[in-house]
C-alpha cells in the first residue's frame, strides 16, 4: 500500500491531524489503529478549560475553542460544548493566591471572563458545594464541558469523507532507515512520504521500540459515574485545587475523578477498590445530595504524560520524515482542534500558522527549553 501520509492512531489527535491535514490538500491519508475510537479518547470525561496557569495552555484553550464553536458547521456533528464554566475551590489563602496569580497569566494571553470569586459567589454558583472550609477561588465563564467521542466522530467520519482510509491493524514498526519511509503493521507494510506518529499514551513505547525519541508515558487516571443523581445538567465543572478533586454532571449522573498515583504497571487501568471507596465518601462530604448515592460503574484511562506537562508537536529530530503530536498530559482531547490544525500546518505549509507551535517541539528538552509545569 503507498500514501502520502500515515497517521498511526486513530484517537481524537491522530482524527484530527487526518481531518486537517486533508483539508490543506495533503494527498492521500491513511489511519493504523488496531481500535479505531477504542483508546483513551473513549475514557475521557470531556472538560473544557482555558483557565490555567501556562500562557501555552491557555492559548491552545483559545484555538480549540474558536474551532468548537464552528465544529458543527465545519463537520456535522455537535461537539457538545456547553459553556456551564468551571469553578476552581480554594480552602487556603495560598491556593487563592495560587489561582489570582493564574488569573493573571490568563489575561495576558487573552481571557476576559474569568475571575476570583468570595465564598458567596462560588456557593451561588454551586449550590450543591457543601464543603465548609472553602475559602473562595475562581470562575472561568466560556470554560465547560465536550463530548470527546463526538468530537472524535467529527473528524474520523470527516476524514474518511475526504478520502482517508483506517486500517484497523496494529502498527509495529517504522520503514526506512535514518529517513522514514512508512509503517509496518502486523500485516502489511505502508509506503509513505511522511509518518505521523499519534498513538496517545502509547506513543512513547511505540518509538523506544522503533529506536525513537519521544518523551511519552501513560499515567492512570481513574473514573467513578454514581446512580442518577438530584445535581443540576448546568452545573459548572467544579475543581478543588489542593487536592484534585472534581465533579461534572453528565447525562443525570455524576463523574467523580482525583488523581492518585499511577499503577505499578504503566498501561493498567484497573480501578482501585480504595479508591473507590474514598472518591464515593469525598463526594458524599463535599456535594450537597451524593451521601450514600451508589457507584453505578467506573473506569480507568490514560493520560499521554510529557516531561513538563506540555504538549509534544512537530518533526521527530534525527528522523527525516516522521511527526509526533502528543503528550498532551490531560488535555488531549480539549486541545485536539489545535493540535490538529498546528501539525497539519507544519506539514503541508513548512510551519504553524495558527499559533506559534515552536515552544511545543520535541527538541526543547535536549536544547534546555522545557517548561515549567502547570500547577493547574
Amino acid at each position: 500500500m503507498i500514501s502520502d501520509v500515515v497517521v498511526i492512531g486513530a484517537g481524537v489527535l491522530g482524527a484530527s491531524t487526518a481531518w486537517h491535514l486533508l483539508g490543506l490538500g495533503a494527498g492521500r491519508v491513511v489511519l493504523v489503529d488496531p481500535t479505531p475510537a477504542g483508546g483513551s479518547t473513549a475514557r475521557a470525561t470531556g472538560g473544557f478549560r482555558s483557565t490555567y496557569a501556562s500562557a501555552l495552555n491557555v492559548r491552545l484553550s483559545l484555538l480549540s475553542r474558536a474551532k468548537l464553536l464552528r465544529f458543527q458547521d465545519e463537520t456535522g456533528v455537535d461537539p457538545g460544548y456547553r459553556q456551564v464554566g468551571y469553578l476552581w475551590l480554594a480552602r487556603s489563602a495560598a491556593d487563592r493566591a495560587r489561582l489570582a496569580s493564574a488569573l493573571e497569566v490568563q489575561r495576558d494571553a487573552g481571557v476576559t471572563d474569568s475571575r476570583l470569586v468570595d465564598i458567596d459567589e462560588a456557593r451561588r454558583l454551586n449550590p450543591a458545594v457543601t464543603d465548609a472550609e472553602i475559602v473562595g477561588g475562581a470562575f472561568g465563564a466560556s470554560d465547560g464541558t465536550i463530548r470527546p467521542l463526538a468530537i472524535l466522530s467529527g473528524y474520523l467520519e470527516g476524514a474518511r469523507r475526504a478520502g482517508a482510509e483506517v486500517v484497523a491493524e496494529r502498527a509495529v514498526g517504522l520503514i526506512g532507515g535514518e529517513r522514514v519511509l512508512g509503517v509496518k503493521t502486523e500485516a502489511r507494510t505502508i509506503a509513505a512520504g511522511t509518518v505521523v506518529l499519534a498513538a496517545g499514551a502509547w506513543s512513547g513505547a511505540f518509538a523506544r521500540a522503533a529506536g525513537v525519541g519521544v518523551p511519552v508515558v501513560p499515567l492512570r487516571r481513574q473514573v467513578a459515574e454514581t446512580e442518577p443523581c438530584p445535581l443540576p445538567d448546568d452545573m459548572p465543572m467544579t475543581l478543588w485545587l489542593d487536592d484534585g478533586f472534581h465533579i461534572r454532571e453528565r447525562d443525570g449522573r455524576a463523574l467523580l475523578l482525583r488523581p492518585t498515583p499511577g499503577a505499578e504497571d504503566p498501561f493498567d487501568t484497573t480501578v482501585d477498590p480504595a479508591w473507590l471507596a474514598a472518591i464515593q465518601a469525598t463526594a458524599g462530604q463535599r456535594i450537597r445530595g451524593l451521601a450514600g448515592l451508589p457507584i453505578a460503574r467506573s473506569w480507568g484511562g490514560l493520560y499521554e504524560m510529557s516531561p513538563d506537562g506540555h504538549a509534544l508537536l512537530g518533526a521527530v529530530p534525527g528522523r527525516p520524515g516522521l511527526y509526533a503530536v502528543g503528550g498532551a498530559s490531560g488535555h488531549g482531547v480539549m486541545h485536539s482542534p489545535a493540535l490538529g490544525q498546528l501539525l497539519a500546518e507544519t506539514i503541508v505549509v513548512g510551519s504553524a500558522r495558527a499559533l506559534d507551535a515552536r515552544p511545543l517541539a520535541l527538541e526543547r528538552f535536549a536544547e534546555g527549553r522545557a517548561h515549567a509545569p502547570d500547577p493547574l
